[in-house]
């Protein structure tokens, strides 16, 4: 990690962990649940914030984001939204990091008993910025919400950029679809303030073109 990015990172041991769900809320996309093995590696532990976008636009590394919040001085340390794949891509690469693939991304949120939630099985609104919301909060609000590796908002607060391409389970990632350079939608992950408690479940999947929504619940979080 280079200075111009100071976060907080946790780090996930390798070792394999159960990805997807075969349970009575999971939708298709999630179907075949699967045990996959991840090499050790280091995330954020929050998602990345207005202010340190900022550095990165002041630095001409990164494009200025198009949501109003960017420019609220009192939503600083809110999590960066309304960006694209390609500028979540190059934050990354201007801090020395990279965007987490899918599998990663996961097993942060679940660790290696396949919970439902970061916390355990059950939905828990004093644990996440989830359920139709107000908007967006500070990072780390919710500290009760923390990954067992230590990770927060990874339930709720917004959707999160993953690097890997949306294609169905199970996950292999020699089939291409962490190849940055590839056509096609990527997946998101977390749900947001703008969705209910199922979207917010470790294993849900949604996905998103390389451009931006208009809807400020998505953002992105770095890995290393």
């Amino acid at each position: 990690m280079v200075e111009t990015d100071d976060v907080e990172m946790v780090v996930v041991p390798a070792g394999e962990f159960i990805m997807g769900s075969d349970g009575p809320e999971a939708y298709e996309d999630e179907k075949p649940a699967s045990k996959i093995f991840v090499p050790a590696f280091s995330i954020d532990k929050f998602e990345v914030t207005n202010a340190r976008y900022r550095r990165c636009v002041e630095a001409g590394a990164c494009t200025r984001p198009v949501g109003q919040a960017y420019d609220d001085p009192t939503k600083a340390d809110h999590p960066v939204t309304v960006v694209s794949w390609k500028q979540a891509v190059a934050y990354c690469r201007w801090a020395g990091k990279r965007l987490p693939t899918e599998a990663e991304w996961e097993k942060t949120a679940r660790g290696t008993d396949g919970r439902r939630y970061p916390w355990g099985d059950r939905f828990d609104g004093e644990r996440a910025n989830a359920g139709y919301t107000n908007g967006t909060t500070a990072v780390g609000s919710y500290p009760q919400g923390a990954s067992p590796y230590g990770a927060m908002d990874m339930a709720g607060n917004v959707w999160e950029w993953t690097a890997s391409l949306y294609r169905p389970y199970p996950y292999d990632p020699s089939e291409g679809r962490e190849d940055l350079e590839a056509r096609g939608a990527r997946v998101n992950r977390g749900g947001s303030w703008y969705a209910g408690p199922k979207d917010a479940r470790t294993s849900h999947r949604a996905n998103a073109g390389h451009i931006y929504r208009r809807i400020a619940d998505l953002g992105f979080r770095c890995a290393l």
